[in-house]
């Protein structure tokens, strides 16, 4: 490149340019760029330009000439550069796509990166930006499981029904158990969380026994009736519905949601509910306790009390959850289920996706 213009700025261009030189708030670029104009209005040559604005020859040339075709506002913007390879066709974008949500060949059961650039005879960069792009990520899958009851319709709308507009007079309870509850106790003491490290507890343990967390939440006020116990039988989830009876108040019908295990059903559980006729049970569908409020409750207490716990026996495991149960019902939050039965039947149908 040679110099292949001659600048001559006008009044204004030479009282922008120097005000641009003298304001310490632009970018160095700017101020460079201006002095170059400036520098080349006094006639020097490229060489004592250059030396000037601490530039090299082709920067004047290529800055007197942006200039002289687009002006001071040239000189403030940088032009696009086209990218350093061309992108792939539609062509090869289709093909990995197509590939990627085909089988793959060989005993193998998805794409690798790596096997789909080799295939299509891209890099392993193109194949990654494709699937971001297009947001598909074969390295993950995700569980499903439909139930094949077939009142499952029936039984979705009645326990959404008592979910979104209960009835009054009464009491709507989620009543589950959580079983196998481990008393472990850590062989040494944990290390609490620092800058750069995490808390950090000991991989063995020393097993102390389990327990079965009885628990019924109060889906109107959001409270929760618990009772721990070393079985779990049709015995002790009698004794937990007498525990039930006694803290609701009379006069007001309990209607509880619960599953289809089989203590749930047993006889002198069925001859319970004829002795206690305010009582009404509302079974989930089979393979449907995400149904079921306290399920929530029960995640809860397990990442937030029990996974990093450290108990001593099952009298303080007991404890534990006794204290959590009591600071829960200290701040109690209303369930509320927001997805109409109409759309979760619709989504189970595969005609929209579902989410409560």
């Amino acid at each position: 490149m040679a110099q292949t213009v001659c600048v001559i700025p006008s009044t204004a261009d030479l009282a922008h340019l120097s005000a641009i030189v003298a304001d310490r708030a632009r970018p160095l670029k700017h101020i460079q760029r201006a002095r170059i104009i400036l520098l080349s209005a006094e006639r020097l040559c490229v060489l004592d330009v250059a030396q000037q604005a601490g530039v090299s020859r082709p920067a004047v040339w290529r800055w007197q000439q942006r200039y002289a075709e687009e002006g001071v506002e040239g000189l403030l913007r940088d032009k696009t550069r086209p990218p350093g390879k061309p992108p792939h066709s539609t062509d090869t974008v289709a093909e990995v796509l197509a590939l990627t949500c085909s089988e793959p060949p060989g005993e193998v059961t998805h794409w690798t990166g790596r096997a789909l650039a080799q295939a299509v005879g891209i890099s392993l960069r193109s194949v990654q930006r494709i699937w971001d792009a297009h947001r598909l990520k074969p390295h993950r899958v995700r569980s499903f499981k439909r139930s094949n009851d077939p009142a499952f319709a029936e039984k979705v709308e009645d326990i959404v029904g008592l979910y979104m507009d209960p009835p009054r007079h009464a009491v709507v309870l989620s009543l589950d158990e959580k079983s196998q509850i481990q008393a472990l106790e850590r062989t040494r003491p944990s290390r609490s969380i620092t800058p750069g490290r995490p808390e950090t507890q000991t991989h063995d343990y020393i097993r102390h026994g389990t327990a079965t967390l009885f628990a019924a939440l109060d889906v109107l006020e959001g409270t929760v009736i618990g009772r721990c116990m070393q079985r779990y039988r049709h015995e002790e989830f009698l004794r937990f519905l007498n525990t039930i009876e006694a803290a609701v108040p009379a006069g007001k019908l309990i209607h509880v949601i619960l599953d289809n295990y089989g203590t749930h059903k047993h006889p002198k559980v069925r001859a319970w509910l004829a002795r206690h006729p305010r009582w009404i049970f509302h079974f989930t569908p089979t393979s449907a306790s995400w149904m079921n409020a306290v399920e929530g409750f029960f995640s809860a207490l397990t990442r937030r009390r029990l996974k990093r716990g450290s108990f001593s026996g099952m009298v303080d495991l007991q404890a534990a959850i006794n204290r959590y149960i009591a600071e829960h019902n200290d701040r109690p939050k209303p369930f509320v289920w927001t997805k109409p039965a109409t759309a979760i039947l619709d989504a189970v149908n595969g005609n929209a996706a579902p989410s409560v």
